[in-house]
Formats: C-alpha cells, sequence, structure tokens
C-alpha cells in the first residue's frame, strides 16, 4: 500500500465489535519500541482500570450503535498493561486535565482511576506529561493522536479512524506532540495536578448521571 492517509470508517470496523479493534491496537503497540501520544478528553487506553474501560466501550458502542462485546473488548484492551513492564520500549504520553475530569462513567470510578494512574507515573517506560487547565498553549487542544516510532500518526474522529504513514504527516503530528508537551507538566508536578483532580471528586456529592448499563472507546 503506498504512503499516505488511510481513512478506516467506524461503521465498517466496529460491524463485527470492539474486541477485533482492540486486537489490532495491541499489535501496532507490540510492533513499537516508542509511542507518542496525545489525549485530550479521556485517559489513555494503556492506562485505563478495567472499570473505566468498560464505560468507555459501552459510551462509543451505543453511540455507533454496534454490536456488544464489552467484556472481550475490555480484557483485549487490558493486556497492553503487560507491555508497560517490558524493558526496552518507552511510552510518552500527555493529557490535557480535562481527561482526568471527565465524568464518562460515575465518580467512583474515575476516582479509582486516577489513583491507578498516579501509579503508572513511576514505571520505568512510561513518561507521562499533564498540561494543566491553567498552561499557556501555544497550539489548540485538538483531536487525540498516536504516532509509533517514526513510521505511523493515528488520529482518531467521531466517523472513523485517520492512518498516516508518509513522512510529511508523520512530522506534522510529532510537531504537534512536542508543542504540547512544552504546555506539559511531569512528575511531582503532575501528580499534584491527578492529586487535586482525585481530592476534588472524593469531597464532592456524587450525582446519578446517565451512565448507560455495561453493554458492549475507540481510543488506544
Amino acid at each position: 500500500m503506498e504512503p499516505g492517509s488511510h481513512i478506516r470508517p467506524w461503521k465498517q470496523q466496529l460491524v463485527a465489535g470492539f474486541r477485533p479493534l482492540q486486537d489490532t491496537w495491541t499489535a501496532e503497540v507490540e510492533r513499537s519500541a516508542v509511542i507518542y501520544a496525545w489525549e485530550e478528553a479521556l485517559i489513555a487506553g494503556m492506562f485505563q482500570t478495567a472499570d473505566y474501560s468498560r464505560h468507555v466501550i459501552s459510551r462509543y458502542a451505543e453511540f455507533h450503535n454496534s454490536a456488544r462485546d464489552t467484556e472481550e473488548a475490555v480484557q483485549a484492551r487490558l493486556k497492553r498493561h503487560d507491555l508497560l513492564h517490558q524493558p526496552g520500549r518507552k511510552f510518552r504520553i500527555i493529557m490535557w486535565e480535562a481527561a482526568l475530569h471527565a465524568r464518562i462513567c460515575p465518580p467512583s470510578v474515575l476516582a479509582a482511576q486516577l489513583d491507578h494512574l498516579v501509579g503508572v507515573i513511576g514505571l520505568e517506560t512510561v513518561e507521562l506529561g499533564i498540561v494543566p487547565f491553567r498552561a499557556p498553549l501555544k497550539i489548540a487542544t485538538a483531536n487525540g493522536f498516536w504516532v509509533m516510532d517514526d513510521r505511523l500518526a493515528m488520529v482518531e474522529d467521531w466517523h472513523a479512524e485517520l492512518r498516516l504513514d508518509d513522512v510529511d504527516s508523520i512530522a506534522t503530528y510529532m510537531k504537534a506532540w512536542n508543542t504540547l508537551r512544552e504546555s506539559a507538566v511531569f512528575g511531582d508536578e503532575a501528580l499534584n495536578v491527578i492529586n487535586a483532580v482525585l481530592r476534588s471528586i472524593q469531597t464532592s456529592p456524587e450525582r446519578v448521571g446517565p451512565y448507560p448499563a455495561q453493554q458492549g472507546g475507540e481510543r488506544g
């Protein structure tokens, strides 16, 4: 296949449910030594707990009216956790603070997810940065994307997944990643942001939201 842009509509990808999509993501991650990611709306899939992931996948399955294979998809996504402990890999993930606040799930599930995220920061294979709300921005916090080594950029939109394997496109997304990284905090400063959000969740009343039953996102 010639290098360039390859559009993969969700309607086609999700015919058989979310499990095959998760397997495809895992295969791409396994092929990669260094992974760069920007997540503006949700906790990165590599770092998701099972409960958080169930709610995310349920929401997307409902939105796309796709097959409900939630538990199989969750277990497939969780397999990527093992890759976080493999020497020789590096996961350089940046998230906007909004992803820490997003009530895609009940507050208790989100609190457990943030507690798990705190532990991820200590892994040798992970560089996790948080862009605080207060941070000056050089570019807008647009769509999330992942760059696998220097060979592939994966971008998600409402209608489709975009795969870019030409040099210019990959360079553009790496420029975006590096620019967003300039606004991020790391280490203890990132922990402070996460813990502040966690405290706000733990001390605020838990409201009943429109959280769907565990039925069976796309995000890596």
